[in-house]
């Protein structure tokens, strides 16, 4: 019981600063700031769920599953970093004019919505390269016999369902920062929050390139 304990600490400790869903709400509102409350609640609980999913799986096969397709941790930095930079970037140069026009002629029912659910919102604006990577190399470092093997999925299960509760309430609940703060405040913490996503996309992407680039025997010191 202790060991599952100090097992999933160990997830929640390694994985919250990465999901960071409390400075992700101010991007998934922005995202989401033409949808009704009842619909961006519901679109939190279905990002919650497929990051539970997608957590959970990278910790039990995900280094399985790189290894089958023959792809290094390095490359998919490389590839979610492009992904992350090209989101940032466009929340970066959307003009304010451009977000009225879409609040005041765009009218979003819960289907819609649920199609940006998985792509973009959970994978890899939540749960990005950075956790996967590390759920991976937590998964792969646990022992191999059946009774820890058991022990550390459930503990990679409680502890991925913690992170999973807390991206639920920062999400579905972002709407109350906008009450908060206003519109003028919203805008300041959207534009702040896009240039931090460049940024993070760009340390994700170097990362990634910077292990690859050692690899080579031309870039080793």
């Amino acid at each position: 019981m202790i060991q599952t304990a100090k097992s999933v600490l160990l997830v929640v400790s390694a994985l919250f600063p990465i999901v960071d869903p409390i400075g992700g709400s101010p991007v998934f509102l922005s995202l989401t700031r033409d949808y009704s409350p009842q619909t961006r609640r519901l679109l939190a609980r279905r990002i919650a769920v497929d990051s539970f999913i997608l957590l959970l799986a990278s910790f039990a096969i995900g280094s399985h599953v790189l290894s089958f397709f023959g792809i290094s941790l390095p490359v998919v930095q490389v590839g979610g970093g492009l992904i992350v930079v090209s989101t940032g970037w466009a929340m970066l140069n959307q003009k304010k004019e451009e977000n009225e026009h879409s609040a005041i002629c765009r009218t979003v029912n819960c289907t819609d919505a649920l199609r940006d659910a998985f792509y973009p919102l959970t994978l890899p604006l939540t749960v990005g390269p950075g956790s996967i990577s590390i759920a991976i190399t937590l998964g792969a470092n646990e022992p191999h016999h059946l009774r820890a093997n058991l022990v550390a999925l459930l503990a990679a299960a409680i502890g991925s369902a913690v992170i999973a509760g807390t991206i639920y309430l920062c999400y579905g609940f972002a709407d109350r920062l906008g009450a908060i703060i206003g519109p003028t405040g919203v805008n300041v913490v959207i534009k702040l929050s896009a240039f931090l996503l460049v940024c993070i996309g760009v340390q994700i992407l170097w990362n990634g390139a910077s292990q690859l680039l050692n690899s080579l025997p031309s870039f080793r010191p």
